[in-house]
């Protein structure tokens, strides 16, 4: 079997804290979208599978493998909109910086991607969420010159689990699926890199289990630290 030469991250879930970070982001996105409409608000919250009261998204919410564009029809018809395209847009292009206060990166981040970094692996990101997005948070971080690719659900590659957006990392550095790993917290995750054909490597950072990951997945790992411990053991030194 190839020697792995890159890794392909998801991001919510994976390399940021999901909850921390998103929650408190759509409750403040919510309540500006409901203008103080207190039943508005619940029933924006219920389409999104989010908690107002707990601020936290529900472990079916949409939007924890989803895209933004995933609840937009919903949205625009709860605040009478007539034009759900636009709506999305106007959500996509707003969402990344009003994450910025929230942003909440896991400990070990930096030092797994400097172990990664170490091997001399290439790193791309490939997230449904929007790419400006995710570009404004790595930026933050000062992460984004670590990375060869930010895919995004609207880079042009579709969102997972279609293949594409995997299969468009592979194709643009030149690799063979089975050199890259695919790293994520969904099925989403592990569905799209099966399809492209690169390993696959779930992390239990997220929302989902173990239980639920393990049957689609060639190893499940508890932290982004023991992740990586996996993927060097993919590494064939010369």
């Amino acid at each position: 079997m190839a020697s792995v030469r890159a890794v392909l991250f998801d991001k919510d879930g994976t390399l940021i804290d999901f909850q921390n970070t998103w929650a408190p982001t759509f409750h403040t996105l919510m309540s500006e979208l409901a203008a103080g409409d207190r039943l508005k608000a619940e029933r924006l919250a219920a389409a999104a599978g989010f908690d107002l009261e707990a601020v936290r998204f529900e472990a079916d919410s949409v939007l924890i493998a989803g895209s933004n564009d995933d609840i937009a029809d919903a949205f625009a018809e709860i605040l009478g909109l007539s034009d759900p395209k636009a709506l999305a847009e106007d959500i996509n292009a707003r969402i990344g910086a009003m994450s910025l206060p929230h942003l909440s990166p896991f400990d070990d981040l930096v030092p797994a991607l400097d172990r990664l970094a170490g091997h001399g692996l290439a790193l791309g990101i490939a997230t449904n969420d929007a790419e400006a997005s995710a570009l404004a948070q790595l930026d933050a971080l000062g992460l984004t010159q670590r990375f060869a690719a930010v895919i995004g659900f609207d880079s042009g590659h579709g969102a997972k689990p279609s293949p594409g957006m995997v299969s468009g990392f592979c194709a643009a550095l030149g690799l063979d699926p089975q050199e890259v790993v695919m790293v994520g917290d969904s099925l989403h995750d592990m569905h799209a890199g099966q399809a492209a054909g690169t390993r696959t490597l779930a992390v239990t950072t997220g929302t989902v289990g173990a239980e639920v990951l393990a049957p689609h997945a060639d190893h499940v790992a508890g932290s982004l630290s023991a992740a990586i411990d996996w993927i060097e053991t993919l590494i064939v030194r010369n």
